[in-house]
C-alpha cells in the first residue's frame, strides 16, 4: 500500500492557529500539488481520487488551522455522556472509513458535509481524513476506483469516526477496522454509522444495549443479527451520546447535520442545510418511505408467513390475535418472536402497513376518504387520521394534496378540483367527528 501522509497532530490548548501554507502571513511556502491527491476545492485532507494512486508517496503536508470548537453539547436528555476525549484526538477532526464495493452516494455524504472548507461563507470547518478501511484502491458504484490519502492509522487522531456504508449485512467487516472503532470508542471519540455502516458498529459490539437505526429495509436484519441492539426502524437519526446512527441513503445528511447542530448550534446547521439545498429537521422519520417487503432472512419463518398473510388481507379489519393464530403461536409467544425478528411490535407494524396501503390509494385513486379508511382496514376515518398523524405527522387530506403537488412539478398543476373540494369536506367532517368522540370520552371519564 502506498505510504500515507503524516496526520497533523492536534495542537495544544491555547496555542494560536497558524496560517495555512501559502496564505498571507504564513512563513511556510505552499507545497507543490501531489499527483496522488488532487485538489478540487475541497477542504484539507478530504480529497479522494477515482483512479489508482501514483507509486510515489504523497508529500507530508503541514497542519491546517482548526476553527475553535465549543465543547460537545449534550444530546437528547437521558443519553449516556461519552468518556473524556483522549489527548491524542482532536475534536475538530473527522475520519471517514471507506470500504470496497460500497455505494458511492452513501460513501460520499460525510465527505460532502464535512470535507469542504466553507469558512468563507461563515460556516463551520472540520479537518476531514478520508481513510481506507481495507486494501485499496476501493471499487465502488459504476466501476469507479477510490483511493484515499490515509489508512486506518489516521483515524486514531480523530474526535469523530464515521462509517458511511458497508457491503452487505451478511459479511463481517475486517478486524482491523473493528479494532479501530473499538479504540476510538474507548478513547472518547464519537462514532457514527450511516445506512449499512451501522452494521459495522454493531459488529464491533458498540451498539449493544443501545438504541440505533439503519435503512428501514435492513432494520429487521439488524434486529435479528444483533438482538442486544434496540432497533428504531422509524427514526432518521438516533443519538445515544457517544454513538450516532443514521438511516439509509439521503438520511445520512440528516445525521451529519445533526452532528453540526450538536457541535455548532442550530443556526450553523440550518445555514449549512440551505447551502446543501437539504431540508433540516425533517418530520415523519422513515415511515413515509416504508414498503411492503419482507426481509429475505425471514422467509420460511412462521412470523413471515403471518406477515405475508396480513399484507394480503389489509382490506379486512383483523387484529394481531388473527396473525398469531395464523402462525400457530400463542399471542405472548407471537409478540416476543415478532419483536425479535423485526425490531417492532406486531400492532405497530400492522398499523404502519395499513397506513402505507392507504397512502397508495390516496396516490392512485380519487376514492372518498371514508372509503380509503374502510378499504385499508381502519374501520373509520377518525382512526385512519389518527394513525396518519402518528406515522406521517400529517393528515390524509394533506398527504393527498402534497402528493399531487409533487406530481404536478414545480410549475404547479390544476389537479382535480372536485376531489380536492370533497377532501376538504371530509377533513371538516373528520375534525367534527373527532371532536364529538373526544367529548364523549371526556363525559364518560367524568361520570
Amino acid at each position: 500500500m502506498t505510504p500515507e501522509p503524516a496526520v497533523p497532530r492536534p495542537r495544544a490548548s491555547g496555542t494560536p492557529p497558524t496560517a495555512p501554507p501559502g496564505a498571507p502571513g504564513s512563513t511556510t511556502p505552499a507545497p507543490a500539488p501531489s499527483p496522488s491527491v488532487p485538489s478540487q476545492g475541497r477542504g484539507p485532507g478530504s480529497d479522494i481520487r477515482t483512479t489508482t494512486p501514483a507509486s510515489a508517496p504523497a508529500p507530508k503536508s503541514p497542519s491546517a488551522p482548526l476553527a475553535a470548537l465549543s465543547p460537545l453539547s449534550s444530546p437528547t436528555p437521558g443519553v449516556i455522556p461519552p468518556p473524556r476525549l483522549a489527548q491524542s484526538r482532536d475534536r475538530g477532526t473527522i475520519a471517514v472509513i471507506l470500504f470496497q464495493n460500497c455505494a458511492l452516494f452513501e460513501s460520499s455524504i460525510p465527505l460532502t458535509v464535512f470535507g469542504v472548507d466553507r469558512r468563507g461563507q461563515g460556516l463551520p470547518y472540520y479537518r476531514l481524513l478520508a481513510c481506507m478501511g481495507e486494501a485499496g484502491p476501493l471499487p465502488t458504484t459504476g466501476g469507479i476506483l477510490m483511493a484515499t490519502p490515509y489508512g486506518l492509522a489516521a483515524a486514531d487522531a480523530a474526535g469523530t469516526v464515521i462509517v458511511p456504508a458497508w457491503r452487505t449485512p451478511a459479511e463481517r467487516p475486517p478486524e482491523p477496522a473493528l479494532a479501530t472503532l473499538r479504540r476510538a470508542a474507548k478513547e472518547g471519540a464519537r462514532v457514527v454509522g450511516l445506512d449499512l455502516g451501522v452494521f459495522v458498529l454493531a459488529a464491533a459490539g458498540l451498539l449493544d444495549e443501545r438504541s440505533a437505526t439503519t435503512h428501514w429495509m435492513y432494520a429487521p436484519t439488524l434486529s435479528r443479527r444483533h438482538p442486544r441492539i434496540r432497533v428504531q426502524p422509524r427514526e432518521l437519526c438516533v443519538d445515544t451520546g457517544q454513538f450516532v446512527t443514521g438511516a439509509g441513503a439521503a438520511a445520512g445528511f440528516d445525521a451529519c447535520l445533526h452532528i453540526v447542530r450538536r457541535d455548532h448550534g442550530p443556526q450553523s446547521a440550518a445555514s449549512l442545510a440551505r447551502r446543501l439545498v437539504f431540508p433540516i429537521g425533517r418530520r415523519g422519520g422513515q415511515a413515509p418511505y416504508f414498503d411492503a417487503e419482507l426481509p429475505e432472512e425471514l422467509l420460511g419463518d412462521p412470523i413471515a408467513e403471518a406477515m405475508a398473510w396480513a399484507l394480503d388481507h389489509l382490506t379486512e379489519p383483523f387484529d394481531v390475535d388473527a396473525m398469531a393464530e395464523r402462525a400457530s403461536l400463542s399471542r405472548r409467544s407471537f409478540d416476543r418472536r415478532f419483536r425479535s425478528a423485526t425490531g417492532s411490535a406486531p400492532l405497530q407494524w400492522l398499523n404502519a402497513q395499513r397506513v402505507m396501503y392507504a397512502q397508495r390509494m390516496l396516490e392512485s385513486t380519487d376514492l372518498p376518504m371514508d372509503q380509503v379508511a374502510l378499504r385499508s382496514g381502519f374501520g373509520s376515518l377518525v382512526a385512519m387520521r389518527g394513525h396518519f398523524r402518528r406515522h406521517l405527522s400529517t393528515s390524509p387530506t394533506a398527504y393527498r394534496q402534497t402528493f399531487r403537488g409533487a406530481l404536478s412539478g414545480p410549475t404547479g398543476g390544476e389537479g382535480n378540483g372536485e376531489v380536492d373540494r370533497r377532501d376538504e369536506r371530509d377533513e371538516r367532517d373528520e375534525s367534527a367527528e373527532g371532536e364529538e368522540a373526544r367529548a364523549a370520552f371526556t363525559a364518560r371519564e367524568g361520570a
